[in-house]
């Protein structure tokens, strides 16, 4: 894929460009882990993570979570030298093997909320966090819960502090010597009249009001160092009101001027410097809502062309928009999506098809978007399939009923690209995340956990065709509590679940979230 001159995948042919061998499976290993919590320890609602995201260097790494906070990471092992990553490999600098960050900041981002004209709580929970250009060493990242977007200025702030002051505090009034003083008498506040100018004094304001050595104990600094330094986060702007659905995504354009936020029915464009207005670009309400047949689940724009970004629904297709051919683009440029097999149509086929996150590779050239079984990656110059799929739980298929029934098959999965883009990954349940080779003719297919030993459950399931669900609504497990089993006999839990995660711009390094824990892992 990288270059942007390979339109093949793993499963549906397309044609191949390039030749050499698959790159080899990576070696996956522990890096590091924040928040981890002890055997039984209980998790708090607002401490679950809901967002993470590598800014484009790599350097940095913003996480949200429910409780309405977002918490900055910085990269350690490449500040001892003050140069950049690649400078030190240029120069053959001793680079650490795999990339350690550690906690920056963190800051209340949005707080809960009422809307009393609906009469509806709004969460403070962090759906989407993304980074903006930095300018002047500081740091800018926009951060949106179900109704509000924010943008936020991280930088340090040198702290004052008085070194000295006008008078030897051995000689201030008070003072009997042994150089502890008493307390200054108050000095009276100044008597003025309209206008701020000082009327003649009160008779009650006499020579004995002021403290003994009248002007000179007043004590002022004449001395203010500013040797230490302190993070500030500050909100820049606020843009709220544009919304009447909950927003599910942000994407930033690459012009550095302007962003998009997509609820599920319209998305609207954005000017960073401007709050309080916004266009909306895609409408897709119909006029009696009970023709609704499908929402907008997912919205990013293409990494380098300012006039293009892609939307994703949840009947499956990912449609490709170009801002230049009108104003409201209700008619898109390119339709994704993939032909329902003959016979295969079930009660759960649409809401498994419902796609959950899209994202660009890195050269532009190609989508991965997830839906509730599937990893797929679509070339955007073939609309006739997509180029690969990969199959993230079939083991799951004969469980549907199980997880329509408590609600899992609602579950929103992320995915992400390697920036080489030779590979991809995404969660599934048991704190477990797939990784799969993307390249013409690799098999890479690994099972990793989110723990300290990421290679303790290897689950090797073939990426096989779907099989017809037919028959799944009779494969129903009623008052049964003991946990299911995947082919490899290993046990899944519903309830842990790993929804979030990120790759790293330029290594091959995952930030994961497991409810409050940040794990990351390194190649």
């Amino acid at each position: 894929m990288n270059g942007g001159d390979v339109g093949a995948g793993v499963v549906g042919g397309g044609e191949v460009s390039g030749v050499g061998p698959p790159p080899s499976p990576l070696d996956w290993k522990f890096s590091q882990v924040f928040g981890e919590r002890a055997a039984g320890e209980e998790v708090q609602e607002v401490d679950i993570i809901s967002a993470i995201e590598f800014d484009k260097t790599g350097d940095h790494l913003a996480t949200g979570d429910r409780g309405g906070r977002v918490v900055l990471f910085e990269r350690t092992d490449t500040k001892d030298h003050g140069i950049g990553r690649r400078d030190m490999e240029r120069m053959d600098y001793p680079i650490s093997r795999h990339p350690e960050f550690r906690y920056k900041t963190e800051f209340q981002s949005h707080e809960p909320e009422f809307d009393y004209l609906k009469s509806l709580e709004i969460e403070e929970k962090i759906n989407k966090i993304r980074w903006c250009q930095t300018a002047n060493s500081a740091l800018f990242l926009l951060s949106t819960n179900d109704k509000t977007i924010k943008f936020w200025k991280v930088q340090e702030k040198k702290v004052k502090k008085i070194a000295d002051m006008n008078m030897d505090p051995s000689k201030t009034p008070g003072n009997n010597g042994s150089g502890s003083s008493s307390s200054v008498p108050p000095s009276p506040k100044p008597y003025v009249v309209n206008g701020g100018y000082p009327d003649k004094l009160p008779n009650s304001l006499n020579n004995e009001s002021f403290p003994p050595g009248g002007i000179s104990s007043l004590r002022l600094p004449v001395v203010v160092t500013s040797n230490e330094t302190s993070l500030v986060a500050r909100c820049r702007r606020v843009y709220a009101h544009a919304h009447d659905y909950h927003i599910n995504s942000i994407s930033n354009n690459s012009d550095g001027e302007t962003f998009i936020s997509a609820d599920d029915l319209r998305i609207n464009l954005w000017n960073l410097e401007i709050s309080n207005q916004s266009f909306n670009i895609v409408d897709v309400k119909p006029q009696n809502m009970e023709d609704l047949t499908e929402v907008i689940t997912s919205a990013e724009f293409h990494p380098s062309h300012c006039n293009t970004l892609a939307y994703s629904s949840s009947k499956g297709s990912i449609r490709l928009i170009d801002l230049r051919q009108s104003a409201l683009c209700d008619s898109h440029a390119k339709l994704f999506e993939e032909q329902e097999a003959p016979g295969s149509r079930s009660f759960f086929t649409e809401i498994i098809a419902s796609i959950s996150d899209i994202k660009f590779a890195k050269d532009g050239r190609h989508i991965l978007s997830r839906d509730y079984m599937t990893l797929k990656l679509w070339d955007i110059n073939m609309d006739s399939g997509p180029v690969a799929t990969f199959q993230v739980h079939e083991y799951l298929r004969p469980k549907l009923c199980d997880l329509y029934e408590n609600d899992s098959i609602f579950d929103k999965f992320e995915c992400c690209l390697s920036g080489d883009g030779q590979r991809v990954a995404t969660g599934s349940y048991s704190n477990l995340f797939r990784v799969f080779g993307c390249a013409p003719g690799s098999t890479e297919a690994t099972t990793l956990e989110a723990s300290k030993n990421p290679m303790r459950r290897q689950v090797q399931t073939p990426s096989r065709p779907s099989r017809s669900l037919s028959s799944i609504t009779r494969v129903v497990r009623r008052g049964s509590e003991s946990p299911g089993v995947d082919s490899n006999g290993n046990s899944f839990d519903f309830t842990t679940k790993l929804l979030h995660l990120a790759w790293h711009p330029s290594e091959n390094s995952i930030a994961c979230a497991a409810a409050n824990s940040l794990y990351m892992y390194y190649a």
